[in-house]
């Protein structure tokens, strides 16, 4: 094939949604997959296209996760509010062959519904569906590899049949290496390197102008980026107990708002010592601390069409050396994922280490990876020091590690407590630090609580603040709610409570007026059962004394469950049939609203179960129906869910 051939002649556009990163990841999978079939590719998020250049590529294939409520992700949400445009005809993707696959939890009720009504949305605007769409589930034994591995391989044999190469054009095998369209060069030497492009932050246009590729997880216009203080750094859990669970609270100069549900996403740095310890065992210390950039590699053959840099790396007048880059923007620390053994096998010539490496890419292998990486949790670092014969050049360094991700913690405070005694902006966390034994007996810490536990109090860092998926509104203060919220799950949950406080003391001081101007009856803050759980009171009974007092000032009913401090494990599902009344009346008599905070896996569905019962108790319902009254309460958005 030509270089000046036209894209359209063969080519792929992959497009991603993505939340915490899962769907970018697997997007990039995809597009290494479509390269190996000689498709030119191009891979970006939803919100970087515009609807008009789909047309423009062979396939188009769309990967994102359900986020919220059944929400697209945030840097999809653009491209998913123009396809609803009224005033698109039928037709509009009729030039458009297209797939998608989605990843979800199925502990929500509405498992993989941004993939499923995207799908349903390009189907009605005219786009052929060349492939059927497919679906992964975290939930699943294997995760979300068990389903996305073969639907990829199944897919690249359609591919082939549906585009056949010409010749004696074959697939690049897996045993051939792809160069990578950036790679990092020392800033100081590009003065002999000519016209060479070099990346400025995370977007860079196409020469030829197809697209402005985004690499960032968190658009602008569903975040906002602040610096903050760290106020307080303070264990809540005893010494003796197994978890430390920790309260955080931040202080910020921004002007700044935020509701109940609302985010922080956390930004962490790796371990000085474990950078020491790659940089080390990579061979990299001669160049660990001289400023690099990324160049576009002249090895890549596809002229014109480039797909941003892996990593935004800032602009010019940031300096980061490979050392900084290894700390603050590349995962060192994750579970491997397939494409990572594929790259790192080039990286050997020790023949045993080469073909053990590869036998982790094979697709009839997908339950061995997973027993070798994500039942042990083992990390990129520690199958680099296993197969310590591999030597990855510094320069394809942002290309084989991932890129290392904010976490998002939902926010703990609302009403008075956002704000401190300076009325600087106020932003309280309560973060369990991760820290457990793998099977292999060995200490796992996540990379995020790892950070976050040893930060001293008056450290200053960037953070986002997002907007959460409760959709919590004042109009609806007088509504009955029902929230369930073990562990650190009570930490939305809190902040309702003290918002929904403050709300309740404006209304006392101050009457309400109807639209004619006469004073009208004020609202009453509606009445609210907390269901908390925990394994002991005297532990892990998080803000005990405040709910004690916020139930002096608010219509306020708390029930816990203590899992361990009796015989039989005791759940919050458990507490919710002991009161079907209750439930009923708040739920279905005074229509009120359910939030469901907490751990995903079996207590989101433990809990639906429960309400269920409540309904087919109480209201003399059928098993159906009462799921049914379920599912008309997400409809109507009084069954809210949020999960992690």
């Amino acid at each position: 094939m030509g270089q000046d051939e036209d894209l359209h002649s063969r080519s792929a556009l992959v497009l991603y949604g993505s939340e915490t990163g899962n769907a970018f990841d697997f997007a990039q999978e995809l597009g290494r997959m479509t390269e190996r079939v000689h498709f030119w590719t191009d891979v970006t998020s939803l919100d970087s296209i515009e609807l008009s250049q789909l047309s423009q590529y062979s396939v188009v294939l769309a990967i994102t996760s359900t986020t919220g409520q059944g929400d697209v992700p945030a840097n999809a949400r653009h491209f998913w509010k123009s396809i609803l445009r009224r005033k698109l005809p039928p037709t509009y993707f009729s030039n458009v062959c297209f797939t998608t696959f989605g990843l979800g939890d199925s502990s929500y009720p509405k498992f993989n519904w941004a993939a499923r009504k995207l799908h349903k949305r390009l189907s009605q605007l005219g786009a052929y569906e060349f492939y059927p769409r497919g679906e992964a589930d975290e939930q699943h034994d294997e995760g979300l590899d068990a389903t996305f591995v073969p639907w990829m391989t199944d897919i690249r044999r359609h591919l082939l049949e549906k585009y056949p190469l010409d010749g004696d054009l074959e697939p690049i095998p897996e045993a051939t290496l792809i160069e990578p369209k950036w790679i990092l060069a020392l800033r100081k030497d590009l003065a002999s390197q000519g016209s060479t492009f070099v990346a400025e932050g995370a977007a860079v246009k196409s020469s030829n102008g197809k697209f402005n590729g985004d690499t960032t997880l968190f658009p602008k216009n569903n975040s906002q980026r602040l610096s903050v203080v760290l106020q307080e750094n303070r264990r809540l859990t005893p010494t003796a107990h197994w978890q430390d669970v920790r309260q955080l609270s931040f202080t910020s100069s921004s002007v700044t708002s935020y509701d109940p549900g609302d985010i922080l996403t956390i930004f962490p740095r790796n371990p000085p010592e474990d950078v020491d310890t790659l940089l080390d065992l990579m061979g990299w210390t001669s160049v660990a601390d001289q400023e690099v950039c990324f160049i576009r590699n002249k090895s890549f053959g596809r002229k014109g069409h480039y797909s941003p840099p892996p990593v935004n790396l800032g602009s010019t007048s940031s300096s980061k050396s490979l050392r900084k880059i290894l700390t603050d923007n590349l995962d060192i620390n994750a579970i491997p994922k397939r494409s990572f053994f594929s790259m790192i096998a080039h990286f050997t010539d020790d023949e045993m280490q080469k073909e053990r490496l590869l036998e982790f890419v094979n697709p009839e292998y997908v339950d061995e990876l997973y027993d070798y990486t994500t039942r042990p949790r083992r990390s990129i670092l520690e199958v680099l020091q296993e197969f310590d014969t591999v030597k990855i050049p510094w320069q394809w360094v942002a290309s084989v590690l991932p890129e290392l991700r904010g976490r998002q913690f939902s926010i703990s405070g609302g009403g008075q407590l956002k704000t401190d005694a300076r009325r600087q902006a106020r932003f309280e966390l309560l973060v369990a630090i991760v820290r457990y034994k793998t099977v292999l007996k060995k200490i796992r810490e996540g990379v995020c609580t790892r950070y976050l536990a040893t930060l001293p109090e008056g450290s200053s860092l960037d953070v986002a603040l997002q907007k959460g998926s409760l959709g919590v509104s004042k109009e609806q203060m007088s509504r009955p709610l029902v929230m369930i919220g073990p562990g650190t799950g009570i930490a939305p949950i809190r902040s309702l409570v003290w918002e929904r406080l403050q709300w309740g003391q404006q209304v006392q001081t101050r009457p309400a007026e109807s639209s004619n101007g006469s004073t009208s009856e004020k609202k009453d803050v509606g009445e609210m059962a907390l269901f908390f759980g925990c394994r002991n009171k005297n532990a892990d009974y998080f803000y005990q004394e405040e709910w004690n007092q916020l139930r002096k000032e608010l219509p306020l009913q708390i029930f816990t469950a203590f899992s361990r401090d009796q015989k039989h494990k005791l759940y919050v599902q458990d507490i919710i049939r002991e009161r079907p009344e209750l439930v009923y009346r708040l739920l279905h008599e005074l229509e009120g609203v359910v939030y469901v905070c907490g751990s995903s896996g079996k207590m989101p569905k433990a809990v639906r179960m429960a309400l269920t019962e409540a309904f087919t108790r109480c209201g003399n319902m059928h098993q159906g129906d009462a799921e049914a009254f379920l599912q008309q309460m997400e409809k109507e958005g009084r069954y809210k869910q949020e999960t992690w």
